[in-house]
């Protein structure tokens, strides 16, 4: 599936360009599967949900409905896949429609089974769901790329499958299983190829989400849970770019506490950081850092990010302890700066580390890196550098993108090609 899956046959209804469909999911009977590699063949679209068999390589494709079909070609063929029409160069980090979602369920106690392409639209829940009441969520984030030569690359795909399952343990929830996971990824991400930015102009966003969708009054897990992914075209996380980013160290709310969600990627965490970081951009900054909850005196991270600071030829970032986010992109710089030779510390890191430091800067899916150009603690602003990008920082940066967009030789296997 890694390297020769071939998608066709599905090609985006016009309406999902631009806008959200306003039609709630309906069941389908529609069966499709994948044409098998290096087949080139024409077929036609289907405007209705596309239902998925449950196997473990998809092989060939079969569309029932062939009623106001258009003809397409195959992206191995040779003729050149149109892409979506947005201004690659201004697309920023904001949500845009696209064309396919893919949804699958399972009851609780039991094991996830078959997966549904449909068109990107609106779902419909009860409102006793326990995702809406009780908060029974996860999600995950991961890129796709597109080379110059047409292939498409995926970061590290496992690992985000591998946290969805820790993260749905603690969360009484059951997942798909890795296999399934990346088999949905892939799917999704070659319904929707036209939405990859063409090389060096961003990436495909593809957010994984997986939630408690069964009705529940009392406070029980649901008895129904849903896995679904859809994608948008992103650029940049901070408006800043690559720019130097401004954090305020918070000390009065907290991100998470011991024994609690910290460490698993729950939504519950993220709506939690809202009020901090939006009275903080409203004093100019770009985001919160956080400190833990019992000592606050020790770094933790930023509102959607992990943090590490500079210190001659150490590097040094807080280390994973239960109330922060394993983050791949994380684990992945540790490994890029230790084989560069670099001395990393996963570690307990104070304020005043972090206001003697030589560089800051964070990481993330969304982020990858951003600098950072100053800390504001306790009404004392402090700066790094000439407020430029740091040298660290530059050199991890150039390594890892080059790495994820296929520019550099993937001497750690961290890259899944799809075509």
């Amino acid at each position: 599936m890694e390297n020769g899956a071939v998608f066709a046959g599905l090609q985006p209804n016009p309406a999902t360009a631009h806008h959200h469909h306003n039609n709630f999911l309906a069941p389908s009977d529609r069966v499709i599967k994948l044409l098998p590699p290096l087949l080139t063949v024409k077929r036609h679209f289907c405007p209705q949900p596309l239902k998925l068999q449950k196997q473990s390589h998809f092989a060939s494709l079969r569309v029932n409905d062939t009623a106001n079909a258009v003809p397409v070609a195959t992206p191995t063929s040779n003729v050149a896949l149109d892409l979506a029409e947005i201004d690659w160069d201004n697309i920023g980090f904001g949500f845009i429609p696209t064309d396919y979602m893919y949804i699958m369920k399972c009851s609780q106690g039991e094991n996830f089974s078959n997966g549904e392409l449909h068109r990107f639209g609106n779902i419909e829940l009860s409102p006793s769901a326990g995702i809406l009441n009780y908060g029974q969520g996860l999600f995950e984030g991961l890129k796709a790329y597109r080379k110059h030569d047409g292939n498409i690359l995926l970061f590290r795909p496992k690992e985000n499958a591998f946290r969805l399952r820790t993260g749905a343990e603690r969360m009484c929830m059951p997942s798909p299983s890795v296999e399934q996971f990346l088999e949905a990824v892939k799917l999704t991400v070659l319904a929707n190829e036209r939405w990859i930015p063409p090389p060096g102009k961003g990436s495909l966003y593809i957010r994984p989400l997986l939630m408690g969708s069964g009705a529940v009054l009392g406070l029980a897990p649901a008895p129904e849970y849903t896995f679904l992914i859809y994608v948008s075209p992103v650029g940049n996380y901070f408006k800043e770019g690559l720019a130097p980013i401004n954090l305020i160290v918070e000390t009065e709310m907290h991100r998470a506490t011991p024994g609690g969600t910290g460490g698993v990627k729950t939504i519950g965490n993220y709506a939690a950081v809202l009020k901090a970081q939006s009275a903080a951009k409203a004093k100019g900054f770009s985001d919160v850092l956080y400190l833990d909850s019992v000592h606050k005196r020790y770094l933790e991270e930023v509102s959607s990010c992990n943090v590490f600071v500079v210190k001659g030829n150490v590097i040094s970032t807080p280390a994973i302890k239960g109330t922060i986010l394993p983050g791949i992109t994380r684990k992945s710089i540790i490994d890029v700066a230790r084989s560069q030779g670099f001395q990393v510390e996963e570690r307990f890191v104070t304020v005043d580390e972090l206001l003697d430091a030589d560089e800051v800067f964070c990481t993330g899916t969304a982020v990858v890196i951003s600098p950072v150009g100053s800390i504001t603690y306790l009404g004392k602003r402090v700066t790094y550098g000439s407020e430029g990008v740091g040298v660290v920082s530059q050199q991890l940066y150039s390594s890892l993108t080059s790495l994820q967009m296929g520019r550099a030789e993937d001497k750690m296997g961290w890259i899944v090609e799809l075509k």
